[in-house]
């Protein structure tokens, strides 16, 4: 019988103790105990955090179907991996292109979470860059691998980026929320159906 695990990928200068990835973790325990949950803390760098993900991905792929769960830059990492693995992948208000965005963040930052200092340099950017995928076209089988979930109050993101680029897959598009996505618990329910976790029981 075919495993599920769920990889759950945080955003930038964020954690597995973010709200997000608890409820997740919590939702899949109590409805889907069978199903594997994954949250690593990402490294500061994008081409190491690429490649912890793909690591936690290779070592179970035998009878093992991945769902990616990636908010905000994790969502951007997310739509690499889907591609990459032909995964279902739930986008999270994610950033379209971060190199852009992620530019006024050159230089140190601290983690709130982990309190890890560390520096964001301009080779992140082009890492950034290296990692960009062109989204399903309208007859393109793969456009059913994506459900992305926008807020419009997004203070961070401009979600119409995400709609646009994403034009072709399942979006929910919320009024108001904000960057964090609130009430994301509620949507839980849609993402294991997303998902098909029922199949596992």
């Amino acid at each position: 019988m075919m495993k599920k695990n769920i990889l759950h990928i945080h955003g930038f200068n964020s954690s597995p103790l973010s709200l997000k990835a608890e409820q997740t973790r919590e939702y899949i325990a109590n409805n889907f105990p069978d199903v594997g949950f994954y949250c690593p803390q990402l490294a500061t760098t994008p081409s190491k955090a690429i490649s912890q993900l793909e690591q936690i991905i290779e070592t179970q792929v035998v009878n093992t179907q991945w769902c990616l769960i990636g908010s905000s830059l994790g969502g951007y990492f997310a739509g690499y991996l889907a591609k990459k693995y032909n995964c279902l992948a739930v986008l999270v208000n994610p950033a379209i292109a971060p190199y852009k965005l992620l530019q006024e963040y050159i230089g140190e930052q601290v983690n709130p979470y982990t309190e890890e200092v560390y520096q964001v340099t301009e080779d992140h950017m082009q890492q950034l860059k290296g990692l960009e995928q062109t989204a399903p076209a309208i007859d393109c089988n793969k456009k059913n691998n994506y459900l992305v979930m926008v807020q419009t109050g997004d203070e961070v993101l401009n979600y119409q980026q995400a709609v646009e680029k994403y034009q072709h897959c399942r979006l929910i598009v919320q009024e108001g929320g904000d960057h964090s996505f609130i009430n994301f618990d509620n949507c839980l329910p849609t993402i294991s159906d997303f998902f098909q976790l029922d199949n596992t029981k």
